[in-house]
């Protein structure tokens, strides 16, 4: 059965301390139904992705229930690190795959500024080998991923000037998204002169820590003919790939093997050459939790051979015009990573980008109808890769 977004709606990412964690998720969910054009009642099942253990709040599924007056309705919590709101979508997917529901209301969201920074920081370790890597090492997300920003610039020549050329690509787009947590554009010498956070990373090179929501609402191909739904995005298809918990047992640093055993996955579900695939894509959004990690992410999916990233980066083959645009609406690095909000919020990109309903100045020319959303949880400990189209398989 296929599997349709007919609705989509996204908070502003940030610090939220505005809100509560149920006002901050009635920001997505409520605009997402408006334009899918359903009520409470629609509903048959509704999943919530968020990791949660930062925040006050624990039963979020039931707190959306009842704050949003939902009756008679199911719900499940999910949660798979920084791809637990692509695992989300799965699950609302597969629920309606399967005949099990008709429509589903997928949630996304993440109250992270409720715990002190090196609180949050320690819990994101915890997305790692814990008691191995953390606890015997002290490693944290930036130290992670610093060891494949090292091995990359060892085997294939990167620069710490490379690694900054993404943030300002990405700055550049988050400040032309109103949802963005930074809206600021920056040069690529203030990138260059941040402090370091984690040789090579300097603080331009790392997502933020951010309270934000996502949402949409999806629906039966039975249901967008009986609804005669005219603006809607198929899920075309989904790869999903797991990696080893401890980094010392893996066999290169310079890719996510995870990432690319789910990219083969959606690529062949989706009937896209393996070999060329952005040539079958409009544009992608790519799990950019660091810098160094949206330049992997073009070689694990096929943008670029091994090696071949960078040059990517350095001819702005990522930018629109290019090659393929990725992360035009400032990526995880400058619209905000809220954990649980992520996957959703490349889903809702996807809805908005083929729907040619981005803001001015960063619409990309749709004439593939394909888009490609790349979520990664932990440092390639869950990969999820999904293909959204506007035409189903």
């Amino acid at each position: 059965m296929p599997v349709a977004i007919v609705g989509a709606g996204h908070s502003k990412f940030g610090a939220r301390k505005d809100v509560n964690l149920p006002e901050l998720s009635w920001e997505a969910i409520k605009p997402a139904m408006e334009s899918a054009n359903v009520e409470q009642k629609d509903i048959d099942f509704f999943v919530v992705g968020t990791a949660g253990f930062w925040s006050s709040e624990a039963a979020v599924p039931a707190l959306i229930y009842e704050y949003g007056r939902f009756e008679d309705v199911g719900s499940m919590r999910i949660e798979a690190a920084c791809a637990t709101g692509s695992a989300a979508i799965r699950v609302g997917y597969t629920a309606i795959e399967s005949g099990e529901a008709d429509v589903v209301l997928v949630l996304g969201i993440e109250k992270m500024q409720e715990s002190p920074n090196p609180t949050v920081i320690e819990l994101i370790g915890r997305f790692g080998s814990y008691f191995w890597e953390f606890e015997n090492f002290g490693l944290t997300f930036p130290g992670y991923y610093a060891l494949h920003a090292t091995a990359y610039m060892a085997k294939y020549g990167a620069s710490e000037e490379d690694f900054a050329k993404i943030a300002v690509k990405n700055h550049f787009y988050g400040s032309k998204n109103p949802y963005a947590q930074f809206q600021n554009e920056i040069t690529l010498e203030k990138a260059l002169n941040s402090p370091y956070i984690a040789w090579p990373f300097k603080l331009f090179d790392c997502s933020p820590i951010t309270d934000g929501s996502a949402a949409v609402v999806l629906a039966s191909e039975d249901k967008v003919k009986e609804w005669g739904v005219e603006e809607k995005v198929w899920i075309i298809s989904q790869g999903v790939g797991t990696g080893t918990a401890n980094l010392s047992r893996r066999d290169t640093f310079t890719s996510l093997k995870s990432a690319s055993y789910a990219a083969e996955v959606a690529y062949k579900k989706a009937g896209i050459d393996r070999e060329k695939p952005y040539k079958e894509l409009d544009g992608a959004n790519v799990h950019d939790c660091f810098t160094a990690a949206e330049i992997m992410a073009y070689e694990d999916l096929g943008f670029a051979r091994r090696g071949e990233g960078v040059e990517l980066v350095r001819e702005e083959q990522t930018y629109i015009g290019g090659r393929i645009p990725v992360n035009v609406d400032g990526g995880l690095k400058a619209k905000g990573h809220p954990i649980g909000a992520t996957g959703v919020s490349q889903a809702v990109e996807a809805y908005k980008q083929l729907l040619s309903k981005a803001e001015s100045g960063r619409q990309i020319d749709v004439r593939n109808g394909r888009f490609l959303a790349h979520n990664v949880g932990g440092t390639g400990h869950y990969s999820y890769v999904t293909i959204y189209g506007l035409e189903k398989r």
